[in-house]
C-alpha cells in the first residue's frame, strides 16, 4: 500500500507495461561479479563456519591422507617396475599390487568422506545464514521493499546463497587438494630425481600460461552465452505471462520472431564458448603427452647413463599426468570463488540494513481501541527534498466512517502508511485515543488496525488458512463464522473442497470480487478497533461490488474506518469526507455539503458522474442503432 504521487503505488504505470517486442534485460545470471571487498566478505563469512572449526580439522587431515595416498601409489608402481618387472620376479609382485589397491581404495574412501563432512558444513553454515537473511528481511521497513526489486531480493536469498555453496562445499577441498598435490608431486619428483624434477619445473609454468589462456576465453564465451540466456528467458517469461496481451493484440509471429532472433544469438554464443571449453581438455591432454616425452626421452636418456630407472621414469610420467588435473582446477575454481564472494558481499549487504526502528523502551502497549485519531500538522514526504504530506491536519471520530477522496496522488494512501507507521512522520503528531502512536508497540498499533486494499493478496494454501491469517489462533468455527458474515460462505461451499480448497498461485483460481471478500474474512477475524479500505471495490464490476459494500457496511460497523475510494458515490453515507489534493487537506464535511458548497470535491464528483452517464449513454446509442439495423 504505497503512494502513487512518489511511484510507491500499488498499482501498475505505465513504466511498468512492456513492450513484447523489448523484453526487458534481466540480470546477467552469468557474468562473473568480483567482491568489491574480497578479504571482508571472507572475514565475514568465517564467523558462520568457525563452529565447525573441528570438523575442518578433520576435513583438512583427510585431504592430507589422501594427497599423500595419491603420492604413494606411483611411487609404488615404479617399485613394481623396478624390483619385480624389470628383474622377472613374480615373488612379491602381487603383494606390492594388492598394497596398490588398498591405496588408491582408501584415496577414494577418505576423498568420499571429506567431500560428505564438508558437504554438511556448508549446508549447516548456509542455513544459518539463509535464516538470518530472511529472518532480517522481516524485520526490514516498508521503505526498504520499495527500494529494491524482490527479484533481487530472491536472487541473494537463492543464487547467491548458492554460490557460498558450491564454493564452501566443493571447491575448499577442491582448491586444498589441488595446492597440496601440485607441491607434493613435485616435492616428490625432487626427492627422487633431481634431474627429471628440473625437466618438470621447466614444463610447469608452459602449461600454466595455455591453460589460463583457454580458461579465459572459456569464461568469456560462458559470460556470454549466459547473458544471451537470461535475455531468451526473459522474452519466454514475458511472453507466457503476457499470453492474454500477445493474443489480444495478434502478437504471436512477432513474439516468435523475436524468440528466434534471441535464440540464435544464444546459438551463436553456445557454439564459441563450447569451443574453447571442449579445448581445454585436448589441450591439457596435448600438454601432458608433451610432458611425458619430455619425461620420457630425457628419462630415457638417463636411463642409459645409469642415472635413473625404469620405475622412476614411469613414476615420473604418472605424476606429470597427476599434475595437470589440480591445474585445471584451479583455472575453473577461480570463476565460483570470485562468485562466492560476490554473492557473500550481497547478501551481508542486506543482513547490515539497519532494521525497522525499535520500539521506545517504554513503549506502551495498546490492549483496546476507540478509535479516536488525529493528525496535527503532519509532514512527510518519501523524499527529503519532495513532501508528499504537507501540515496535515485530520480528525477523525471513534466509530465514525472517514473517506478520503481526491486525485492520483494526492497523498491519500500516505496518510494510512502514516497511521499504520509503515513509514514515520517527519514533524507533528498522530494519536490514536489522546496517545502519540510512537508511544505504542507497533505491533500491538498494527494488530488493532484492519487493512482491505485494492490488491488482494492471498497466499499459497487452502481458503481455510488464508482467512486464518488475520487471527491464527482462530477456531474452523470462528473462521467459517468470519467468511459468513463477508458474505463469502456461500461461494466458498461452492468450491472443489469447500475451505480445504487450496489456492493457485496469487488465487489464480478465484475471481476479483472472490478474492475480496476473503480479505474481508479475514479483517472481520481480526477483529480490529480501526479499519483501512484502500480503493477495496475499484477492481470488481457494479453488481459484485454491491455485494463486497453488503459484506464491509458489516465489517464497519461499530469501527472507527477510513475508507480510500475512487469511486465517489461508494462514499455517499460517510460521516464525514476529507477532500485531499497535492498533500493538503482542502475541504472536509459531509457529502451532501460538500457538494451544496460547490467546490472542489463538487467539481470531481460532477465530472465522474458525468463520464459515467456518457459512458452510458453511449451504450444506450449503440444499442438503439443497432436495433434498428436488425428490425
Amino acid at each position: 500500500m504505497r503512494d502513487r504521487s512518489t511511484g510507491h503505488g500499488t498499482g501498475q504505470g505505465t513504466a511498468g507495461i512492456r513492450s513484447i517486442m523489448q523484453p526487458r534485460r534481466p540480470a546477467d545470471p552469468g557474468r562473473i561479479e568480483k567482491a568489491k571487498d574480497p578479504q571482508h566478505a571472507l572475514r565475514r563469512l568465517l564467523p558462520y563456519l568457525s563452529p565447525y572449526k573441528a570438523a575442518f580439522a578433520i576435513v583438512f587431515v583427510f585431504v592430507i591422507i589422501y594427497v599423500l595416498l595419491g603420492l604413494i601409489g606411483p611411487y609404488l608402481m615404479g617399485v613394481a617396475i623396478d624390483r619385480f618387472i624389470s628383474v622377472k620376479k613374480a615373488e612379491g609382485l602381487a603383494l606390492i599390487s594388492i598394497l596398490m589397491l588398498a591405496v588408491y581404495l582408501l584415496n577414494n574412501l577418505f576423498q568420499v568422506v571429506s567431500n560428505w563432512i564438508m558437504a554438511g558444513i556448508s549446508q549447516n553454515a548456509l542455513k544459518e545464514m539463509r535464516s538470518d537473511l530472511f529472518s532480517h528481511l522481516q524485520g526490514l521497513s516498508l521503505g526498504f521493499f520499495d527500494r529494491n526489486p524482490a527479484g533481487d531480493l530472491m536472487s541473494r536469498l537463492t543464487n547467491d546463497i548458492d554460490a557460498i555453496n558450491q564454493a564452501v562445499s566443493q571447491n575448499v577441498i577442491a582448491l586444498i587438494a589441488s595446492v597440496l598435490s601440485m607441491v607434493g608431486i613435485v616435492a616428490a619428483m625432487f626427492v627422487l630425481n633431481v634431474w627429471l624434477a628440473m625437466v618438470t619445473i621447466l614444463v610447469i609454468p608452459l602449461i600454466f600460461c595455455f591453460t589460463e589462456f583457454v580458461a579465459r576465453y572459456t569464461r568469456k564465451g560462458f559470460r556470454e552465452l549466459q547473458k544471451h540466456l537470461g535475455n531468451l528467458n526473459g522474452v519466454m517469461e514475458e511472453s507466457i505471462s503476457g499470453q492474454k496481451v500477445v493474443k489480444a493484440f495478434r502478437r504471436n509471429e512477432s513474439v516468435i520472431g523475436t524468440f528466434r532472433q534471441y535464440n540464435q544469438k544464444v546459438y551463436e554464443a553456445g557454439v564459441y564458448a563450447n569451443t574453447y571449453a571442449l579445448l581445454l581438455m585436448p589441450l591439457t591432454g596435448v600438454l601432458g603427452n608433451l610432458f611425458v616425452i619430455l619425461l620420457a626421452g630425457f628419462g630415457g636418456w638417463l636411463a642409459l647413463r645409469n642415472m635413473a630407472s625404469v620405475g622412476i621414469i614411469a613414476t615420473f610420467i604418472t605424476y606429470g599426468q597427476n599434475f595437470i588435473h589440480p591445474v585445471r582446477q584451479l583455472a575453473n575454481m577461480y570463476n565460483s570463488i570470485q562468485a562466492a564472494l560476490a554473492g557473500a558481499e550481497r547478501v551481508f549487504e542486506i543482513i547490515d540494513t539497519p532494521a525497522e526502528p525499535q520500539d521506545n523502551p517504554d513503549a506502551i502497549s495498546l490492549d483496546q481501541v476507540k478509535g479516536h485519531v488525529r493528525f496535527e500538522d503532519v509532514n512527510f514526504g518519501y523524499l527529503p527534498e519532495k513532501p508528499v504530506i504537507k501540515a496535515m491536519s485530520l480528525e477523525a471520530e471513534a466509530g465514525k466512517i472517514t473517506a478520503l477522496v481526491g486525485p492520483t496522488g494526492a497523498g491519500k494512501t500516505t496518510i494510512i502508511n502514516l497511521l499504520t507507521r509503515f513509514y514515520d512522520i517527519e514533524s507533528g503528531r498522530i494519536s490514536i485515543d489522546g496517545r502519540d502512536i510512537r508511544e505504542y508497540r507497533r505491533a500491538d498499533l498494527r494488530r488493532r488496525l484492519g487493512l482491505v486494499l485494492q490488491d488482494t493478496f492471498l497466499f499459497s494454501g487452502t481458503v481455510m488458512e488464508n482467512i486464518r491469517y488475520g487471527r491464527l489462533d482462530a477456531t474452523d468455527e470462528e473462521v467459517m463464522q468470519a467468511a459468513l458474515m463477508a458474505d463469502a460462505d456461500h461461494f466458498i461451499r461452492q468450491l472443489p473442497h469447500g475451505y480445504h480448497t487450496r489456492l493457485s498461485e496469487r488465487a489464480g483460481n478465484l475471481s476479483q470480487g472472490q478474492r475480496q471478500l476473503l480479505a474481508i474474512a479475514r479483517a472481520i477475524l481480526a477483529d480490529p478497533g480501526i479499519l483501512i479500505l484502500d480503493e477495496a471495490t475499484s477492481s470488481v464490476d457494479t453488481r459484485t461490488e454491491a455485494r463486497i459494500q453488503k459484506a464491509l457496511l458489516r465489517l464497519m460497523k461499530g469501527r472507527t474506518s477510513f475508507v480510500i475510494a475512487h469511486r465517489l458515490r461508494t462514499i455517499r453515507d460517510a460521516d464525514q469526507v476529507l477532500v485531499i489534493n497535492n498533500g493538503e487537506l482542502i475541504e472536509k464535511g459531509t457529502h451532501q455539503g460538500l457538494m451544496e458548497r460547490k467546490g472542489f470535491y463538487y467539481n470531481l464528483y460532477i465530472s465522474q458522474f458525468k463520464g459515467q452517464m456518457a459512458y452510458q449513454n453511449g451504450r444506450l446509442t449503440n444499442l438503439l442503432a443497432s436495433a434498428k439495423k436488425k428490425y
